[in-house]
């Protein structure tokens, strides 16, 4: 395939590449009043509402808010990553890589409900325990719930919340600082390489709170809706999906940029080729972390760790599981094998969405069959009888109450990133490696 013309200096813009903001306007302005009213309509459903609509739109929240928060920490993975491996060719879309993590700390403040307990008594067995163990003493718990008293060094509510605030505030602050260093950049009359080395230094030691970050908020959030369940994959699952969906919706933004005729002459069909790289090899090791998942708790059949594909394996959660194994390996695997699809942005765009898709399944399979059987009647606290656990109560209305939390959260989504991304040029234009990563070739 030919090569673009060869990039030079006089081809980067002196200033930068600036969103024009009436272009955006409308797109932030309908963003926002979605988001304001529907945060608004939530609220009331959290704290407000009749139990019967509060209960299962915990759920509902928890969902949404986890879903949009794994993209916020895969942009920023991405930019840790970038800077770590020295990449030159991700130079030219490392702006985008920043703009799609500094919605982290945003998108973590819709996870602030999570830390109330009258929205937590719905979601989180353990802590009722807790509260109503006559403030909770070892020797109570330990004469009469042996797991969660074994559990108990690590689930205990000041423990619970302390390890929430530093999730919160540690990423935030690593991707704030980040994005500083790398803007500042832009308006330097001498650029030159010591920010380069700053940031590449700066983000070698904060891989380990992203990684604990992926990891532990799919502890404390996800995997304690039943604290009698764990896995030993389940943090490098949630990892998998947050990479591929942020790289996904990295490619998208890059997409809409170009269509608007941005980023001329610093990404190209090879950088989409890369990217599309990326989102096949993610697509694989998804698949991969996923079955290895499935074949150590099917292998050792422990009733603590088999409730979660009991639950997940019956009614018509079985066909979203299957539909899962499919729809989120098998299609984009045969696709992203295509060198001539990657370099198209167009193509990738709509693979990319597709993928998006299939993260908001795997999301909801998550969340959601907890809550037939938490607020269903049939808690496990009735032993290990699995006949009860597993009936399907369909919660009625509850559906809406999922589609009103995702679109609320995602309208805040869009609206901080299109402002993260009008705040300063589109990519890097006085960054030494910036020609380097305009003529990339793979």
């Amino acid at each position: 395939m030919a090569h673009h013309h060869h990039v030079t200096s006089a081809d980067i813009a002196i200033n930068g590449d600036h969103l024009d903001p009436s272009k955006v306007s409308t797109l932030k302005t309908v963003a926002l009043v979605v988001a304001v009213l529907g945060t608004l309509a939530s609220l009331y459903l959290l704290f407000w509402a009749p139990v019967k609509l509060r209960a299962p739109f915990a759920y509902s929240w928890l969902f949404a808010f986890y879903f949009f928060l794994t993209l916020s920490i895969g942009g920023c993975f991405w930019t840790l990553l970038h800077n770590v491996s020295n990449s030159s060719w991700g130079t030219s879309v490392r702006r985008v890589f920043e703009n799609v993590g500094s919605t982290y700390p945003w998108m973590f403040l819709f996870g602030l409900p999570l830390l109330c307990p009258n929205v937590q008594q719905y979601l989180y067995e353990w802590m009722n325990i807790h509260r109503g163990a006559d403030g909770i003493r070892a020797d109570w718990l330990h004469a009469h719930n042996h797991l969660l008293s074994n559990k108990f060094w690590y689930m205990n509510l000041p423990f619970w919340y302390g390890r929430v605030i530093f999730w919160g505030v540690g990423l935030s602050a690593i991707i704030i600082a980040l994005r500083k260093i790398s803007t500042a950049q832009d308006t330097d009359p001498t650029p030159g390489t010591a920010r380069l080395f700053k940031a590449r230094f700066h983000s070698t030691y904060t891989l380990v709170i992203f990684a604990l970050t992926i990891t532990f908020t799919g502890f404390d959030f996800m995997m304690a809706l039943d604290y009698r369940w764990f896995s030993t994959m389940w943090g490098v699952y949630l990892f998998a999906g947050a990479a591929l969906n942020s790289m996904a919706v990295i490619v998208l933004v890059a997409t809409w940029l170009k269509s608007m005729g941005h980023l001329k002459h610093v990404a190209g069909p090879e950088h989409f080729h890369l990217m599309g790289k990326l989102m096949l090899a993610f697509t694989v090791f998804w698949a991969y972390v996923t079955f290895s998942q499935y074949f150590l708790i099917w292998y050792s059949n422990q009733t603590e760790e088999t409730s979660y594909f009991l639950i997940r394996n019956t009614g018509n959660w079985n066909i979203a599981m299957i539909t899962l194994m499919f729809g989120h390996f098998v299609v984009p695997f045969v696709i992203l094998l295509q060198a001539w699809l990657k370099r198209n942005p167009k193509l990738l765009s709509v693979v990319a969405v597709y993928t998006l898709c299939m993260h908001v399944l795997d999301h909801y399979l998550i969340t959601i069959p907890e809550r037939g059987v938490s607020l269903g009647g049939e808690t496990m606290s009735k032993g290990p009888d699995f006949a009860g656990l597993v009936q399907q109560v369909s919660i009625p209305g509850a559906f809406w109450g999922d589609i009103l939390a995702f679109v609320t959260i995602g309208a805040a989504f869009v609206f901080f990133l299109v402002r993260a991304l009008g705040q300063h040029s589109l990519y890097p234009n006085r960054d030494p490696r910036i020609l380097e990563s305009a003529n990339v070739t793979n």
